[in-house]
């Protein structure tokens, strides 16, 4: 029982010490792309996320090698801790909903969706959004490490495949926190409130479901597949990995940079004096070209570990393959109203959503 109430309690005490390692390292201002509602002035942005990163494993493995707490204790303690992340993800996102005015026709519709756009603290030290990212990215890697840890300590004849999927998943959170300012032109943070989606979502679901597949193989014997096998894996996840870095990166210097080339590839443009569409490039392949990439990856990440029949290992791409497709015909919907017969004629040169010649 004391395990347990000790497992409940790990998340919110790894998010109060991630919190605090935001808020006392350095970090760096950025202006992002979104404005303040009041002033119209991009919002500005302290990142320092990589940095928050390496400091909480490096405390994790201290934590370990001095034998006060496993190095595997998340996931000796993985059912508790979920449940107590399920918790606080749920009273964070009514705390960030319930005292401010409602936006939607339904409640349900304000708590799933939020009510504050882009709520900043502590004079823009702290961004919701950006802090809710970096607590999903960190608790997930530590999750990983644990998970990893296990298996290498438990089996002698340890799987390949499982450190397999820990490395992608490792290279997912630090390239991602790597080009922590880049994301500051996603989707999210344009188009998206605080609410239960985004709150639960980062708090919970991100930094518990994206390891499903450890999860489901962890503790399952080594498969024996062939070299070239973990090879084809990874080059799926590779694959996957390019198209969305790439496509992101593109995006990033066209919006900051419209001269600059990237990888060579000189921006063309459709362009109607005031704004402007990218049409060549990774963005020439399809208009979200960056949501095949996720797709790829979580492909890549689901059969790393060598069990393709073991059924939950496919709800991680299956997620994305959901959320993304859905947010490509809400995306489409806000290009269409912001852009006019502008986007018509983009749609027109680039004819697929998602999947070049198919979709």
């Amino acid at each position: 029982m004391k395990t347990q109430i000790l497992g409940f309690f790990t998340p919110w005490i790894f998010y109060a010490v991630i919190t605090l390692l935001h808020v006392a390292l350095p970090g760096r201002w950025i202006r992002g792309y979104v404005k303040h509602s009041q002033t119209g002035e991009p919002l500005n942005y302290r990142l320092n996320g990589i940095f928050v990163l390496a400091l909480s494993v490096v405390l994790w493995l201290l934590l370990g090698i001095l034998h006060w707490v496993p190095l595997d204790w998340l996931y000796q303690v993985r059912r508790s801790s979920l449940l107590g992340a399920v918790t606080l993800g749920l009273l964070f996102s009514l705390i960030m909903v319930l005292p401010h005015p409602s936006v939607k026709k339904s409640p349900f519709a304000d708590l799933w969706f939020g009510r504050l756009e882009n709520p900043q603290y502590r004079n823009g030290r702290i961004d919701a959004k950006m802090w809710l990212y970096l607590i999903g990215a960190v608790m997930l890697q530590l999750n990983v490490l644990s998970f990893a840890v296990h298996h290498y300590t438990t089996y002698e004849d340890a799987n390949p495949g499982v450190f397999l999927g820990a490395a992608m998943l490792s290279w997912f959170i630090w390239e991602y926190l790597h080009f922590e300012k880049v994301h500051l032109y996603t989707y999210d943070f344009i188009a998206e409130r605080v609410g239960l989606k985004l709150g639960f979502g980062c708090l919970t679901f991100y930094p518990y479901f994206y390891a499903v597949a450890l999860w489901a193989t962890v503790d399952l014997p080594n498969p024996h597949l062939p070299l070239w096998a973990g090879i084809c894996f990874a080059a799926v996840f590779l694959a996957g990995w390019s198209l969305a870095r790439g496509a992101n990166m593109q995006k990033y210097y066209f919006k900051t940079a419209p001269e600059k080339t990237f990888l060579g590839i000189k921006p063309e443009t459709l362009t109607d004096g005031k704004k402007s569409l990218l049409v060549n490039g990774f963005w020439g392949l399809s208009r979200h070209i960056n949501y095949l990439g996720e797709i790829l990856m979580g492909c890549g990440i689901a059969i790393s570990a060598g069990y393709p029949g073991v059924w939950w290992v496919w709800l991680y791409p299956a997620y994305y393959v959901g959320l993304l497709f859905t947010r490509q015909m809400d995306d489409d919907k806000i290009c269409r109203a912001k852009y006019g017969k502008l986007w018509e004629a983009y749609t027109k040169k680039v004819k697929y959503r998602i999947i070049p010649f198919i979709y």
